[in-house]
């Protein structure tokens, strides 16, 4: 578990308790600090009784300090270590270190963000926890990875590429385990971070060995004032860095080249990635055009890192990829089934549709605009889409006009079947949704794992 002597006193208040913030609230206590944790779920609460509370009700009960449901509660004592259970809607945050949030909390919306900050409270993370535990942790160094779309590819591969170089490393933040909950690094280790913009937004002071941007593209703008706050969340992570560590930006899009422009200054400690496509014929796991550019990324960290040319280049031919992230399921009568489910947005949907030459595209779900417009190039690719979910209605009729195929399927089960009965051998069956997961299902994990059922029983 990462820790740090810094928390030791310090009274911290923790919403949502969900792995994270489980995980969070377990580090502070083991760093000695005073803890007053909630989550509307009774489940969540249940699952940390274990841990030591000041209210003297240890083991498998909830602590006798916790209030009726929406009952208001004072301060607890600040005599005392350990654990209380309070809604932290009843709660004055005044004289508290810090309220500690999930990434998920929207800061812009949220009353107790709200209350905080006129409280004068940091609202943080379990991102800037670890920041500052790291001058408690062996000598090591951080990579931290952000981007709209390919941030968990370029991490497991920079983790794979270091892993194949024989260094120390743990993948953590937005992919893995919680970065508290894991054990830290011996000497010389690399953590590498894949940070999305809400951790960002989460984070004051993580100084990135290398910190790398691989695009920006519109996303989560309800978060945001509009696109112009987003980009400018994602730009945050560089001036956290001190003078000498290494950015590495993509230059594909106009706000990250932007960016670039901005950091242009920084001459020898800055890398940019040119699109273009590279040779990739000799890392199978690694094709299309948004890999290219992952790679790339993957490439320029490992070098900034020391890793020697021949090691980088096995870690890219043997890397293997990432579940629900163009992760090839199966292939049967000659037809390749591809499990995207990752791709929440049209913009991550685009380049796996230019990976492959014949697809029979499955899309739809939970939209979060009204058009495929970032597809549009790609669409030559399409024999036959297959809209599902909320979506299918809609998309149905962008498609209609511009693929030679278009069939609403409604769910997956049956457009997995559909596409299967119409492929031909050497044609690809792509889940690659371009919409969130939850209007059937309960993330993209669960919408990937059906795929892959839907698959398995085919004849």
């Amino acid at each position: 578990m990462i820790v740090s002597r810094d928390w030791a006193g310090k009274r911290y208040a923790v919403l949502g308790l969900a792995r994270s913030g489980a995980a969070t609230v377990s580090a502070l206590l083991e760093g000695g600090a005073r803890v007053v944790a909630w989550d509307s779920d009774p489940a969540k609460r249940e699952a940390l009784a274990p841990l030591p509370f000041r209210g003297g009700a240890g083991g498998g009960a909830l602590p006798q300090t916790l209030p009726p449901e929406g009952a208001p509660h004072p301060n607890p004592s600040p005599e005392g270590e350990g654990l209380d259970f309070i809604d932290l809607d009843t709660l004055d945050l005044s004289g508290f270190d810090a309220l500690v949030v999930s990434p998920g909390v929207p800061l812009n919306t949220h009353p107790l963000a709200a209350a905080a900050r006129a409280a004068g409270v940091p609202v943080i993370g379990d991102i800037e926890l670890f920041a500052q535990a790291r001058h408690d942790l062996p000598p090591h160094k951080v990579v931290g990875i952000t981007g709209t779309n390919g941030k968990s590819t370029t991490t497991a591969l920079v983790h794979h590429i270091l892993k194949t170089a024989g260094v120390p490393t743990l993948m953590g933040g937005n992919i893995g385990l919680p970065i508290l909950g894991q054990e830290p690094l011996p000497e010389g280790g690399v953590y590498v971070l894949e940070l999305s913009s809400y951790q960002i937004d989460l984070t004051q002071s993580l100084d990135c060995d290398v910190a790398v941007l691989l695009n920006i593209t519109p996303d989560h703008l309800d978060r945001y004032d509009g696109f112009e706050g987003y980009a400018a969340s994602k730009a945050r992570l560089f001036a956290m860095q001190s003078a000498g560590h290494v950015a590495v930006v993509g230059a594909g899009d106009e706000a990250s080249a932007n960016i670039a422009q901005g950091l242009a200054g920084r001459t020898d400690d800055l890398v940019t990635i040119a699109p273009g496509m590279i040779d990739q014929t000799r890392w199978p796991a690694l094709q299309g055009p948004h890999n290219a550019q992952n790679a790339q990324a993957a490439i320029a960290v490992a070098r900034a890192l020391g890793i020697a040319k021949d090691v980088i280049e096995a870690g890219l031919r043997t890397y293997a990829s990432l579940p629900h992230r163009m992760q090839h399921v199966a292939t049967r009568n000659g037809v390749a089934f591809v499990n995207d489910s990752k791709a929440t947005n049209p913009d991550s949907t685009a380049p796996a549709l230019a990976a492959f030459p014949r697809v029979h595209w499955i899309v739809g779900g939970k939209r979060k605009g009204d058009d495929l417009d970032a597809c549009t190039a790609h669409l030559d690719h399409v024999v036959a889409a297959y809209t599902i979910g909320e979506a299918a209605p809609l998309f149905f009729d962008l498609l209609k006009d511009k693929v030679p195929v278009v069939e609403q399927s409604g769910t997956l089960e049956a457009a997995v079947a559909h596409a299967a009965a119409a492929a031909q051998p050497g044609d690809t069956v792509l889940l690659s949704p371009a919409c969130a997961s939850f209007d059937q299902f309960r993330d993209y994990e669960a919408r990937g794992d059906a795929f892959r059922a839907a698959v398995e029983v085919l004849a």
